[in-house]
């Protein structure tokens, strides 16, 4: 009985974060530039009674390039299809799922960057022209087959977009789209909007603190907020700006939004190799962490806070970092004139 009930709660958690994603134009927070785009795009193609052409999003993780897909099958009125490029490994398995589409379907492929070099040669005539070629046999004997496809819409997303291909890039006719960060009036509302579903009662200062901690993204804010909702419950305090100031705290995130990882790479550079210049490597040897993650999950941050500098000869901490963690700055040094 006991198992029973965990899994019902779990089904619960899961069902509430789903809602958490918006479900109309107007739920959906920010990003109005391509919002606009979109809903011309999509209404031009219901009155020419086709399916709308192929989209890609691209940008930062958490910014709502999945949940834009979703609005797009909502506001068609179409079936969505979703899958990821590391799910596709094989020419049959990207075969499989367009041959059982219907006419108008959507096709939503998430992390597109990843998709294997073969299976996307396959994907160029299924967009340009809705044929699937596939070869049957080796050597001499090797046949070539052509399906036709019904009309269906391709939605990609990618947050490394220098790494898919020209060809791919140039056959995304409905337009390459890049979301960008979002402001704290929008986080702000966006956390309020999901405390809402979720049933949270937090004050307006806790909104603001939760918004300013979010790096500006969506999914953190709704995860600080589930996190701090969890952390009121326990403790039976109100979801106010001392109960998120404690939570998020304990999770070792301060009032920029910087997390344990984040000051270690500044303190790295400050300490060690005197603010810096240092090069990526010798920072990833010092605190332990990969380059790739420092590259792309840390330095992105910080250089938008303006508390990291890149330049030629490495990065460099600036007077903001320094004052955020608490150090003294040092002055330039004057030379003296003879």
């Amino acid at each position: 009985m006991e198992s029973k009930d965990i899994k019902t709660e779990k089904n619960d958690d899961l069902f509430l974060d789903q809602t958490l994603r918006p479900g109309a134009w107007d739920e959906y927070i920010g990003q109005e530039t391509i919002k606009e785009n979109l809903r011309i795009l999509l209404q031009a193609a219901k009155e020419r009674n086709h399916p709308a052409e192929h989209i890609l999003f691209y940008g930062p993780p958490g910014l709502g390039k999945t949940t834009l897909a979703h609005l797009i099958a909502k506001e068609t009125g179409r079936q969505i299809k979703i899958t990821s490029g590391p799910a596709i490994e094989k020419v049959g398995d990207l075969a499989s799922i367009l041959t059982n589409l219907s006419p108008g379907d959507i096709i939503f492929i998430d992390e597109i960057h990843r998709l294997n070099k073969m299976v996307e040669e396959v994907l160029y005539p299924a967009m340009e022209s809705g044929v699937l070629d596939i070869i049957i046999g080796k050597g001499p004997s090797a046949r070539t087959i052509q399906l036709e496809l019904p009309p269906f819409t391709l939605i990609a997303a990618t947050t490394r977009i220098a790494l898919l291909s020209s060809p791919l890039r140039s056959r995304f006719g409905g337009g390459v789209f890049r979301l960008e960060f979002y402001s704290e009036d929008e986080i702000k509302k966006i956390v309020a909007r999901s405390a809402k579903i979720l049933g949270i009662s937090v004050d307006e200062y806790a909104l603001e603190e939760i918004a300013k901690r979010s790096r500006f993204t969506p999914r953190t804010a709704n995860y600080f907020l589930k996190r701090c909702r969890d952390y009121a419950q326990v403790h039976k305090k109100d979801l106010d700006k001392k109960t998120v100031f404690l939570a998020l705290s304990l999770l070792g995130i301060d009032e920029l939004g910087l997390s344990e990882s984040d000051r270690n790479v500044l303190k790295t550079i400050i300490e060690k190799f005197n603010g810096g210049p240092v090069g990526l490597g010798t920072i990833a040897a010092a605190t332990s962490e990969e380059e790739a993650t420092i590259e792309e999950v840390t330095e992105p941050y910080l250089i938008q806070r303006g508390l990291l500098e890149r330049t030629p000869r490495g990065r460099i901490a600036t007077r903001t970092a320094y004052e955020h963690l608490g150090f003294d700055f040092p002055e330039p040094k004057q030379e003296k004139l003879i």
